[in-house]
């Protein structure tokens, strides 16, 4: 395949996008033959979070890393062969689309940064592999929508990276919200103190020699390398990253997902300062205008995050204190929660308070849990459909703000001819070479 070392890029028309990617790949489509001890895996960005990926899955049989660094590459091998795996016999790649070309594979995970969470995604899902991804789930709202489709239509089980779904805190506290302890729930507030914000492009500067620079902007139109962007730096520029909303977003709010089962706004409203067009936000506070599900009444989610929060106060006059986390309001009472507690207010309300019946049976593990449904079938938690949208959610948050519009009709296909000012952040442009 190309190797993408074009600068030229192209924008394809949005349903012709979607359309292109969902036909079938040009080659066999993999199906699992019997069923074997161990899950043959590729893993693709071995740094990072790439590292803490690597070790949950050396249980089975790696049959190939990926990487655009030399040194992330060494650090992989070595902790393989610490781990009991000969490195000699697991082939190395620095592009994935020869590692997927190559084929011999049940299962693929992606922990590339934002901007090749995608590509590498459907290209797996097209090759009839099961994947597992990074949050989010894709760079743009039109990548997510697309890996939403390209999975749903290869049946492959997929599982997004949100490791502390599988926490008992978060199951403690579903349980709580549904089984109606605060009544019911109208507004919800997350707050992040991190922040990943202002990136500037600098002078140029010689590409490290460990890093391939091409292989690593992959998709993205070309540019020459600044100092600071390899490693994690990326997170702070719109090319590259999401900035700490699509970084930290889908923990928090997968929980809110979760417990009051939500699917995409119909609106979505930004805050923040003035946009820059290189670098993400110093700070961002979204509202995610929910409709009402069943009998769950319609809600208002907040996010905050860049040392903005809210001032809440529970129903005895007591202002709400909690750090990071989510606050659910209900019409009964507040319930705090971040990833390892959960407290609810007024504490008076709630002194002969008796815990709902434990009902969500407890994780074998977010990675264990992707393998047992390679091996036997069956759903995962935080499969693409699921996490497209809690993905999509969390993006749109972005769109709004770049747009500077109110986002209406969240959950059409038609959104940037319904809201033109945000048509152009929706998605990509695609380098020559790197099409889906």
């Amino acid at each position: 395949m190309a190797q993408g070392s074009s600068s030229a890029s192209s924008r394809l028309p949005r349903r012709a996008f979607l359309s292109a990617a969902l036909l079938p790949a040009a080659g066999p489509f993999l199906r699992f033959g019997p069923l074997r001890d161990k899950v043959r895996v590729a893993i693709i960005g071995v740094g990072g979070r790439g590292a803490g990926n690597l070790a949950s899955i050396l249980g089975e049989q790696i049959v190939a890393i990926c990487d655009v660094d030399s040194m992330q590459v060494n650090a992989a091998q070595k902790t393989l062969e610490a781990r009991g795996h000969d490195p000699s016999g697991i082939k190395v790649y620095s592009d994935y689309r020869e590692l997927i070309d190559a084929g011999g594979l049940d299962a693929l995970l992606v922990s590339t940064p934002d901007h090749t969470h995608a590509h590498p995604t459907v290209g797996g899902l097209r090759a009839g592999l099961a994947v597992y991804c990074e949050k989010p789930l894709a760079h743009t709202v039109e990548e997510v929508r697309l890996v939403r489709r390209v999975a749903a239509a290869s049946g492959r089980p997929t599982q997004m990276g949100t490791q502390i779904h599988a926490g008992e805190n978060y199951r403690r506290v579903v349980e709580l919200i549904r089984a109606g302890s605060i009544g019911s729930v109208s507004e919800v507030h997350v707050v992040c103190g991190k922040s990943w914000s202002d990136g500037r492009f600098g002078e140029e500067v010689p590409v490290p020699e460990n890093l391939n620079w091409d292989l690593w902007q992959g998709p993205v139109p070309a540019r020459p390398y600044s100092a600071g962007l390899h490693r994690a730096n990326w997170r702070r520029f719109w090319n590259y990253g999401t900035g700490t909303l699509g970084d930290m977003a889908c923990h928090h709010l997968d929980l809110v997902h979760w417990a009051l089962d939500l699917d995409l706004p119909d609106s979505t409203e930004s805050e923040g300062p003035p946009v820059h067009p290189v670098g993400t936000p110093s700070w961002i506070h979204v509202t995610w205008g929910h409709p009402a599900r069943g009998p769950r009444s319609a809600v208002k989610v907040h996010w905050w995050d860049g040392g903005r929060k809210p001032d809440l106060v529970a129903s005895d006059g007591q202002k709400i204190q909690w750090g990071d986390g989510c606050v659910f309001i209900g019409d009964k009472g507040v319930l705090c929660a971040d990833y390892g507690r959960h407290r609810l207010l007024p504490e008076k309300d709630f002194a002969e308070f008796v815990a709902p019946e434990r009902t969500i049976a407890p994780s074998i593990g977010h990675h264990a849990e992707w393998f047992r449904a390679i091996r036997e079938g069956g759903p995962t938690t935080c499969d693409f459909s699921y996490s497209g949208a809690l993905s999509e959610t969390v993006l749109l948050g972005n769109v709004a703000l770049r747009a500077g519009k109110e986002l209406t009709g969240c959950r059409s296909d038609g959104l940037g001819e319904q809201v033109p000012e945000a048509e152009e952040f929706l998605a990509s442009p695609v380098r020559e070479g790197w099409e889906f």
